[in-house]
């Protein structure tokens, strides 16, 4: 089914969920009802609580609403029109998104029924168009009114539609399995990170465990731009507001930027992203076109002051981790650079076992006014990333208006184990940022010549990778990944001698191990081990003490494996340097 169609048939819904509670509620205020990625939601501001109870009542009287083949009408009013209609209904949500409106823009309603709701559009015309068992209600949320912390807390009903019953069958076994690999829960129950309220919302905390991922992933993604000669730099958390009233991002996001003021009255900000400071670092020397490319990488945490409703574990953050990193070329040298870039993200990528795709993330020629820079310049800056895609024979889709405020991106998606599609490493053409900070090299001819720069990301960001990775995986990382490597659980005091002495040997290969000798039941223990994810167990008892050979409980397998200890040790350090995905 197109998708415009099978979105308009979630508008519908959202409308018809409107409907039926105005019907249980009749002094319900009505805030917004959008269509979301496999859905919809509408907002409420309810005389009374609700459960997720109710939401199966619901259902069903929306059931009946869509069996009465309702015709969905579109009517324009004037605004003067519109808002005494909103205020004689007492929607004081709608009055406020009316009054909003900029003059001359059509202010439009969608009945059904006896129910009519401010609307854009676009709905089915019917509701027989919509397959009454292919969508669910399945949540209930708090949600700030327009997503500030100022406003009131709204009610959120969440559903769930598709065209057939199979669909929303397999995608509600997908939502139950999702559940189960939730990153929060997982990262709890494997103290991989944590929140706190003294800290702040959005403002992840991480344990000795979870550190040691996120520095293996630096470690790996610095191992691979090393190989082409990229530098270490690093730069101060906060700026002047003038550098970013030069690169043009203050004037587009003044108002997700964390701002400060001096004692002496300057105005500064903490950085939201990178790549201005990294100009500086360019511009501090004259630089030749023999300097050139200058590659610069860092790994550092820029701020968004996101909405607090926006926030979602560590998959939306307030301080978020980019392996950032950008090279200034010569625009002859982009090609080249462009794919040593390719290889870098292919490479760290393929130990995942994640598919890519690719995106060609274009601008919006309509909307010019979000980005920086000459439509002369867009055009030429896309013209180069289509040739080289084409040159590279590198199958990818066009999507417009998903362009970086500087420059188009090359954009890598992927589907993890669920089946929910995620973008993942992106790499930026930028002219405009180094026109606007006027950055050259001195060509062969002795002249001044502008020069390129390209900004790449391989995981975005720290946080939201690792909560992917958690759930693409349900927590079992690869070996070379996980905080810790090797469990070693004694059957009783007798045995921690031993155990020690394992460890250490074991360490001797930098391997990460941990010992249990606790008073527990060596059932317990094994559990505990189960829900950590622990790749390698060892159980020492009389028996193991005795023996050569070690018994390797492999984590999710059922059989132990009887190795020596060196034939052990060879097999994990050769997973390790390998990365391999699997343990055995």
């Amino acid at each position: 089914m197109p998708e415009n169609k099978i979105n308009n048939i979630r508008h519908s819904l959202s409308h018809l969920l409107a409907m039926v509670v105005l019907k249980k509620f009749p002094q319900a205020k009505l805030g917004i009802g959008p269509t979301i990625t496999n859905g919809f939601y509408y907002d409420f501001l309810l005389p009374q609580k609700i459960a997720a109870e109710d939401l199966l009542s619901l259902e069903k009287e929306m059931k009946k609403l869509i069996k009465q083949k309702i015709d969905f009408k579109k009517t324009a009013l004037p605004r003067s029109q519109a808002l005494e209609k909103v205020k004689k209904e007492k929607q004081n949500f709608k009055i406020e998104l009316i009054d909003d409106l900029p003059d001359g823009e059509e202010i439009s309603f969608y009945e059904s029924g006896d129910f009519s709701d401010l609307c854009r559009g676009p709905h089915v015309e019917n509701t027989s168009e919509i397959n009454p068992d292919a969508f669910k209600l399945t949540d209930l949320a708090g949600a700030y009114w327009r997503g500030s912390e100022k406003n009131q807390m709204l009610t959120r009903i969440y559903g769930v539609a598709f065209t057939t019953e199979k669909e929303l069958t397999a995608h509600l076994k997908m939502m139950e399995e999702a559940k189960k690999r939730d990153h929060r829960q997982l990262g709890k129950e494997m103290d991989l990170f944590s929140f706190s309220e003294l800290v702040g919302s959005g403002l992840p905390l991480w344990t000795p465990k979870g550190t040691i991922i996120r520095q293996e992933l630096d470690d790996f993604v610095w191992q691979l731009r090393k190989k082409y000669n990229y530098q270490k730099v690093s730069i101060p958390h906060i700026t002047k507001k003038d550098l970013y009233q030069v690169s043009g991002h203050w004037e587009k996001f003044k108002d997700e930027l964390f701002k400060i003021k001096t004692r002496e009255n300057h105005e500064l900000a903490i950085k939201p992203m990178n790549c201005p400071h990294h100009t500086q670092i360019y511009a501090h020397l004259p630089r030749s076109y023999r300097d050139l490319p200058q590659r610069y990488a860092e790994t550092t945490m820029v701020y968004r002051d996101e909405q607090t409703g926006e926030l979602a574990g560590l998959s939306r953050v307030r301080c978020i981790t980019q392996d950032d990193a950008h090279a200034f070329c010569r625009y002859s040298q982009v090609k080249e650079e462009m794919i040593k870039i390719i290889a870098i993200v292919n490479s760290f990528y393929q130990p995942f076992d994640f598919d890519l795709k690719v995106r060609l993330s274009l601008h919006d020629p309509k909307d010019f006014d979000k980005y920086i820079g000459q439509p002369k310049t867009w055009q030429k800056m896309e013209k180069q990333l289509k040739e080289l895609l084409q040159e590279q024979k590198i199958k990818h889709e066009e999507a417009l208006g998903e362009a970086a405020m500087y420059g188009p991106k090359i954009d890598f998606m992927a589907n993890d184990s669920l089946g929910r599609e995620w973008q993942l490493a992106t790499i930026q053409l930028d002219y405009n940022m180094p026109e606007r900070f006027q950055l050259a090299c001195t060509n062969e001819k002795g002249q001044e010549e502008p020069v390129a720069m390209l900004h790449a990301a391989i995981t975005g960001s720290i946080e939201r990778f690792i909560s992917i990775l958690i759930e693409h995986l349900a927590g079992n990382f690869p070996v070379w990944l996980a905080p810790i490597q090797i469990k070693i659980l004694t059957v009783s005091e007798n045995h921690t001698k031993f155990a020690e002495e394992l460890k250490q040997e074991f360490e001797q290969y930098n391997l990460r191990v941990e010992i249990d000798n606790s008073a527990e039941t060596l059932g317990n223990k094994i559990r505990k081990n189960s829900r950590e994810k622990i790749p390698y167990t060892l159980v020492i008892g009389d028996k193991e003490m005795s023996s050569k050979n070690l018994a390797v409980r492999v984590r999710d397998q059922k059989q132990l494996l009887n190795l020596s200890r060196k034939d052990f040790i060879n097999q994990i350090t050769k997973n390790i340097n390998e990365r391999k995905l699997n343990l055995i």
